[in-house]
């Protein structure tokens, strides 16, 4: 079957959001599973391109996880988010006046490949998502990882 590296990529960042994956053979067996033709240099250079990482989680183990997912290890999130929600396929991030074009940098800096474009304000940065589930899933990070 023959799938777009989007698609590839969104299945990714979704079989390591939903499952302990640490080893890219794992991974490439969940892939194939799921229909794409993966083999371990395309999953190697999507590693790098989404910005996966391998991270420790609370349990203390060891598996892949987004770099976007990992939002409390930005110290500007920390400092300066005071907010996040969503409405339809835009998630809202508030922050602290005049912090907003700081964060949307990082933020964009993350290279989420659901996240079609930013726009910051002086507190508000309005974040184009390419579904609704996208959106929810931006704003419910921020919420867990910074306690909102």
């Amino acid at each position: 079957m023959d799938k777009t590296n989007e698609s590839r990529h969104k299945a990714i960042l979704k079989i390591i959001s939903d499952e302990i994956i640490s080893k890219q053979e794992k991974l490439i067996e969940r892939l194939n599973e799921s229909g794409y033709n993966a083999t371990q240099s395309t999953v190697s250079r999507d590693i790098k391109k989404l910005g996966i990482v391998k991270s420790t989680d609370d349990n203390g183990t060891v598996r892949y996880v987004a770099v976007y997912d990992r939002i409390s290890e930005k110290s500007i999130f920390k400092d300066a988010v005071t907010g996040a929600d969503y409405a339809g396929n835009t998630a809202v991030i508030k922050c602290r006046t005049g912090m907003a074009q700081a964060v949307c940098i990082t933020l964009d800096s993350m290279h989420n490949p659901d996240v079609v474009g930013t726009l910051a304000g002086d507190d508000t940065i309005f974040v184009l998502m390419r579904s609704e589930n996208d959106a929810k899933h931006l704003s419910r990070i921020f919420k867990k990882e910074l306690g909102l």
